[in-house]
């Protein structure tokens, strides 16, 4: 027996969501180019534009000047001051939280420093809502939020938002998505991931690696997580838990890992060893602490120097190995990697040149975050954002307009 083909309507809501994930990533975008694009008829795309326009999506308007003779095409632009989402950051020394506007616009934001130690949800979530409710009293009555999500420094079940473990932060087997959910009272559920996959997800589609099939971000903060795009997809794993990388083990005999195995990734490359290794373990903690260590070693301190060349012949091996597994077009570091890499870049690429085949090796290239510290709440927005594109009108059916300065 044949399967049926996909309906009209399923076409349409495919289409629909299509032509507003392009003006939503690439912004402003002319109906001709849309036609292109997506190899629709032009009747089509007008038909489309005019449903995410009485939705409240898109609006159309004249170019401000073609340069050419004839009608010109009308351009389609996020409905960006309108429609938005809130995403979160639950970092190891920082809470943050912003309201961005379809097509990726940071509209407001908010940030607080966070203690280290135990887990503490009343703090963790009263501080965010609390964030959330200044921003949303600054919006136009009109606003209105498609979406929510948190990016967490810790391993995340993917279906209902749990930090299963986040040793850095302290939290073990926390709902954060529930108790985030309940403490918003958005009507909209609070979605949850991993900071590193999100920080790929945002690189790959708004930053360094825009265009790249395969992509692998690395990203600091005590330790390291990674996020690894396969063929323009995010790799999840079986239980949402794809992509620690920072506990591969790269050497056995080496310091013990919050994990509680020896020589993982972020054991040997995380900010404690680094610190340890340039004599200034407990003096300063977080991204301060190691940029001061990269800007000694480029002032010439020798232990710096030396701390950064120790670490970063550990990124390399680690690095070495993923390109090997996964022969990626870009590798991309961020959060104190960034730092980190760059102060031992030296080391990094030695080691790859050494410990990768050659044609894996050819191909790749490094790169540090376009995003900066915004990516891993950019790639909390777009988690936020894949409901209302993958079905916009449904998805916008499900929420109202928020009361003005709700």
């Amino acid at each position: 027996m044949m399967r049926a083909g996909p309906s009209q309507e399923e076409i349409r809501k495919h289409n629909l969501g299509t032509l507003l994930r392009h003006v939503h990533l690439g912004g402003p975008t002319s109906r001709a180019e849309l036609t292109s694009l997506m190899g629709l008829n032009r009747s089509t795309i007008m038909a489309l534009t005019a449903d995410l326009t009485a939705a409240g999506l898109v609006r159309e308007e004249l170019p401000k000047d073609t340069g050419r003779a004839g009608r010109p095409s009308l351009v389609v632009r996020p409905e960006t001051a309108r429609v938005y989402v809130l995403a979160f950051e639950v970092g190891v020394d920082r809470l943050a939280a912003a309201r961005i506007g379809l097509g990726g616009v940071i509209l407001d934001r908010r940030e607080a420093v966070r203690a280290r130690g135990p887990f503490d949800m009343a703090q963790v979530v009263g501080t965010l809502a609390g964030f959330a409710r200044q921003m949303r009293r600054r919006t136009r009555e009109d606003t209105i939020c498609v979406g929510a999500a948190a990016a967490v420094s810790g391993v995340v079940r993917a279906s209902d938002g749990v930090v299963r473990i986040g040793p850095n932060i302290g939290a073990f087997e926390v709902p954060l998505g529930e108790e985030l959910t309940k403490r918003l009272a958005l009507g909209l559920p609070v979605a949850v991931g991993n900071e590193a996959n999100l920080g790929a997800l945002a690189e790959h589609t708004r930053g360094i690696g825009a265009g790249c099939r395969d992509l692998i971000y690395l990203h600091g903060d005590v330790g390291i997580g990674g996020g690894i795009i396969v063929n323009g997809q995010l790799l999840g794993g079986y239980g949402g838990y794809g992509g620690e990388v920072g506990h591969m083990v790269v050497n056995p005999d080496g310091r013990p890992c919050a994990c509680g195995s020896r020589g993982c990734l972020e054991a040997e490359v995380g900010e404690p060893a680094l610190m340890e290794h340039a004599g200034r373990y407990g003096e300063m903690i977080g991204r301060d602490a190691v940029r001061a260590v990269v800007d000694a070693a480029d002032r010439g301190d020798v232990m710096a120097q030396e701390a950064l060349a120790h670490v970063g012949n550990w990124l390399g091996l680690g690095v070495a190995t993923l390109v090997n597994v996964f022969n990626p077009e870009m590798v991309v570091f961020g959060g104190i990697l960034r730092e980190i890499y760059l102060g031992s870049a030296a080391q990094v690429r030695s080691r790859i040149a050494t410990g990768t085949l050659r044609a894996t090796r050819e191909q790749v290239r490094l790169r540090t975050t376009a995003l900066g510290d915004d990516a891993t709440l950019m790639g909390a927005a777009e988690l936020a954002f894949a409901q209302v594109l993958a079905d916009p009108l449904e998805a916008l059916s499900r929420v109202a307009p928020a009361p003005f300065g709700g």
